[in-house]
């Protein structure tokens, strides 16, 4: 039976089932970035084909944390929360009765259908416990949901090396489902029935036909830039039909999907999401591609690549717990893009040769982008989107990531081939290199970035 709502609070019943769910979808965006080179192997596929098992999730999470927001933003937040819990129960397990590639892939999608209801479900829970109570939001509330998620992407490589490593690749899949069970619980004990909750999103149907045309749009784009060999471009005219049918629909609706009105009067919101658009594809072409790099052309083991991730974690976290202790957004997202610029020389210098302590510092520079891209940009969001839309305007943040992975991804793709060498890991530096600088650009003209307090 759930606990009454005045007797949680912000209190940790409160706190620990909403930021331990939504740390499974960065979790497993990367720690798979160890298990490529060793899944490809057992499988018997090409490294270009098995970076499909980092798009196949990217895909489902893009489409579906907007979808999954608006679904919780009309008929309660814990509902979406416990389904998609429990879709990550269920895929964690196909690779233990189906260990071959076609297997991997399907877990892959089903545990990002999955864990894309989790972040939405989350900020709208938090934004629904400030009304339900009438205070404001705790400021290290919204951070401790920023930095779960940003340590859990730090942490993800050695965690999938360590698991690849004493237990075999199936473990990637497998680890989600002993621990999305006990999430489940503390949800089902200790969240607030939805029926407790103001009705935020008034008496609005879902917007289905919406939801369509605009999974037609970005699946279709989205294929298209994964293969760029694969000749598909009548995908792009479909993309293109889709995004104008979605425009046209969507702007005559009373309750739209997306609330392009809203966007476009909400620059702040809207500048967020491209600029997380961007910092990410850069953070991530170090992710996918660096770590795929040590073990392809410098020689590291699966569980060395992701010990070597450690110090991304420890930059994130210093720089998470300065940003903490500030009201400003400004500074520390300006520090964010920059850092990308330094993050990109270094990468573009290195060779199978290089020390460990380059290594170390390569990687923990783009510490600095985790730590104070995210925690900031999650906070801009909170307070920028309207409450009665916070779970699919934070689900649209959280788009903005995927399709910056997914972007990583297509790149990395033709530019390694089968295997990543030290010209292909320096051409991935040079465009780093640009993203930091149009990031830099885009976040010191945004005027709309100013000390933020704690009130909603």
């Amino acid at each position: 039976m759930s606990a009454a709502p005045s007797d949680i609070g912000f209190g940790p019943r409160f706190v620990a089932p909403v930021l331990s769910g939504p740390a499974l979808n960065p979790v497993n965006t990367t720690m798979i970035a160890v298990a490529l080179v060793p899944i490809a192997q057992a499988t018997g596929v090409s490294a270009s084909l098995a970076i499909w098992l980092v798009a196949g999730l990217y895909i489902v999470s893009a489409v579906a944390q907007p979808a999954m927001g608006r679904i919780a933003d009309i008929f309660g937040p814990k509902k979406v929360y416990v389904t998609g819990l429990l879709l990550v129960m269920v895929g964690g397990l196909v690779p233990a009765v189906w260990a071959f590639f076609p297997g991997a892939l399907l877990s892959r999608i089903i545990i990002g259908l999955g864990t894309s209801a989790a972040y939405p479900s989350a900020m709208t829970l938090i934004s629904d416990q400030a009304r339900r109570l009438g205070r404001h939001t705790p400021r290290p509330l919204l951070t401790g949901l920023s930095v779960s998620s940003l340590v859990t992407t730090a942490v993800g490589p050695v965690i999938g090396g360590l698991l690849v490593h004493q237990l075999g690749w199936q473990w990637i899949f497998i680890v989600n489902t002993p621990v999305a069970a006990v999430i489940l619980l503390f949800v089902l004990v200790w969240l607030p029935a939805d029926n407790t909750r103001e009705s935020a999103a008034g008496d609005s149907g879902l917007d289905i036909p919406g939801m369509a045309v605009f999974t037609v749009m970005l699946v279709s784009a989205l294929l298209f830039f994964l293969d760029l060999d694969a000749g598909l471009n009548w995908l792009i005219p479909v993309a293109v039909v889709a995004l104008g049918v979605l425009v046209w629909r969507e702007l005559r609706v009373n309750s739209p999907f997306i609330d392009l009105r809203m966007l476009v009067g909400n620059g702040a919101l809207t500048r967020t999401y491209l600029r997380m658009f961007i910092t990410y594809t850069g953070m991530y072409l170090m992710v996918y591609g660096f770590t795929q790099w040590l073990q392809d052309a410098a020689g590291y083991s699966a569980d060395h690549a992701g010990l070597i991730q450690l110090s991304t974690t420890a930059f994130a976290l210093v720089c998470s717990w300065i940003v903490a202790r500030s009201t400003s957004v400004r500074g520390p997202l300006t520090a964010a893009a920059i850092a990308l610029i330094p993050g990109a020389l270094l990468m573009a210098f290195v060779d199978a040769g290089s020390t460990l302590i380059y290594l170390l510092l390569l990687v923990g520079v783009f510490g600095i982008t985790q730590g104070f891209g995210s925690v900031c940009s999650q906070e801009v969001v909170y307070r920028s989107a309207p409450k009665e839309q916070m779970g699919s305007a934070s689900g649209l943040s959280r788009t903005a990531i995927q399709i910056g992975a997914i972007v990583a991804s297509s790149i990395i793709g033709p530019v390694f081939g089968e295997s990543a060498t030290d010209a292909g890991v320096h051409t991935l530096a040079w465009i780093v290199l640009a993203l930091g600088l149009a990031g830099t650009l885009l976040t010191v003209t945004d005027k709309a970035l100013k000390a933020t307090g704690t009130d909603d």
